[in-house]
């Protein structure tokens, strides 16, 4: 291995470890502890979320939260190119990101789902493709369907064709999908039903659903029991 061969390798994982770690910063989480002094992962859907941060926390502190999430997927992906790296390093790098806002190392691995550090992985790398993610997720907010978001995602390939995306695009959507997945069936540690037909409903839910019972708006209301209720129980 040649001496730039080498640095460019110890700038990649340099980089990815960057990302992971400025990826595992829980804005929501802080604003939930800093403006109503709750844990937001016993509310609601249990993510660190901005959507959690709108319902529990606070509306107006969805915008310093959401901006701050994506400015933690676009800078490591626009530091990365800054770099010298590859297109397709700069990809991993924001998927890593991705990963550290969905298994914060700094909230024992509960996050979030990782849309909004995407979002920013794609301004960097694919700006259309940022506006058609918003664009998705408006929808499936207005049809209360977080499957809208998925399939987006998944699509993000054929739209990079038809207006002369990334190559890498791909390989990107990929692995957020599959990132996607295996967060709403680990669904921040929440055990699945014994029974196993329950058990079944339960992760074709989290899967296409993004949560275990059928209401959408019983599931982001939920709010833990207090000391009284916990005490009659």
């Amino acid at each position: 291995m040649s001496s730039a061969q080498f640095w460019i390798s110890m700038t990649f994982i340099l980089m990815v470890l960057f990302a992971y770690l400025l990826g595992s910063i829980p804005s929501g989480y802080l604003a939930g502890k800093w403006i109503k002094g709750i844990d937001l992962r016993e509310y609601g859907s249990g993510t660190v979320s901005g959507s959690m941060v709108w319902e529990h926390v606070a509306k107006w502190a969805v915008f310093p939260v959401g901006i701050f999430d994506i400015f933690k997927g676009a800078l490591p992906t626009w530091l990365s190119l800054k770099l010298g790296l590859s297109e397709q390093a700069a990809m991993v790098v924001g998927l890593a990101a991705v990963v550290g806002h969905n298994w914060p190392i700094y909230l024992n691995f509960q996050g979030g789902r990782g849309l909004s550090p995407f979002l920013g992985e794609l301004f960097v790398l694919f700006p259309l493709g940022m506006l058609i993610l918003l664009i998705g997720l408006g929808i499936g907010n207005r049809l209360k369907s977080p499957a809208v978001p998925l399939f987006t995602i998944i699509l993000l390939p054929v739209f990079a064709a038809l207006f002369d995306g990334p190559k890498s695009m791909l390989w990107l959507a990929l692995g957020m999908t599959i990132i996607t997945v295996l967060k709403r069936l680990e669904a921040n540690g929440r055990p699945l039903p014994e029974d196993p037909q329950e058990r079944h409903e339960v992760i074709l839910r989290r899967i296409f659903l993004d949560r275990d019972i059928q209401d959408h708006e019983e599931w982001i209301r939920r709010e833990p029991a207090s000391p009284n209720n916990k005490a009659n129980h």
